[in-house]
């Protein structure tokens, strides 16, 4: 297991997996935090958990990256690269990730949360991308993840303006999945993630997969791509587990071993 400095990384005995940022009172992106996400992300696909939650602060998810770092194009060539390699890595877990936004995701803590694949957030959470403000654009795949979530015209009013997006909103527009008070954030998540962790791990993974690479196809080809993974997922032990279950005991009586 990696030693980091700027976030925490806890395998719970549940099976779920928790990282969760930890720098400074802003949870500023930096370069070097950037790399520790990769890096618990390539840590998390080495030996995966049954689900993944990523979280920060009680008033600051994060807020965005670190602006001092940003000195002209030539930063740019390098740290937009970097940013989209450790929110890849993150977002093609095979596994359900799930961000807990509590209070500010803005700029690149927007664009975390986009990478996740499931959105909860505390009814004093904050979205936003603000980048236009400093007169530049999102570069961790806001302006891609967030029109694929809220659509291209919401996504281009909130890139365009940097207005914030407060919980309730947030949740209308499809920003954020659920909407819970501050005090069952963390275990509402952990709740869905424990609750992931003990069904069909390896089906799971193949139907983010499938969904995932549907959404960059037409229809035709992402019917194939789903009738690939269907033929796929009967060759788990899950599968075999789980209609004999069916067939014996009814829906939801299977004890699935992840395989």
């Amino acid at each position: 297991m990696a030693d980091y400095e700027l976030l925490t990384l806890e395998r719970r005995d549940d099976g779920v997996a928790v990282i969760t940022l930890a720098n400074g009172k802003v949870n500023a992106l930096s370069g070097e935090l950037v790399a520790e996400i990769g890096a618990a992300a390539n840590e998390l696909a080495d030996d995966l958990p049954g689900a993944v939650v990523v979280t920060g602060g009680d008033r600051i998810f994060a807020a965005g990256a670190d602006i001092s770092q940003f000195g002209g194009q030539e930063e740019a060539r390098t740290i937009g690269p970097a940013i989209h390699e450790a929110f890849n890595t993150l977002a093609a877990l095979p596994r359900l990730v799930i961000a807990a936004v509590s209070g500010y995701a803005l700029g690149g803590g927007c664009e975390l949360a986009l990478a996740c694949d499931y959105r909860i957030a505390s009814e004093k959470a904050v979205f936003g991308q603000p980048e236009i403000l400093l007169g530049i654009i999102p570069g961790g795949g806001g302006t891609q993840r967030l029109a694929r979530v809220v659509g291209p015209s919401k996504a281009k009013e909130l890139c365009l303006t940097g207005r914030q997006v407060k919980a309730d909103e947030a949740l209308r527009i499809g920003l954020a999945d659920e909407v819970v008070a501050p005090d069952d954030l963390h275990d509402r998540a952990l709740a869905l993630g424990a609750e992931l962790a003990k069904g069909a791990l390896v089906a799971q993974g193949i139907a983010k997969q499938a969904i995932d690479q549907g959404l960059s196809t037409s229809l035709a080809d992402g019917l194939q791509i789903e009738l690939d993974a269907f033929t796929e997922v009967f060759g788990t032990d899950d599968s075999q587990i789980g209609v004999k279950s069916f067939l014996e005991n009814g829906p939801g009586k299977a004890e699935f071993t992840g395989r």
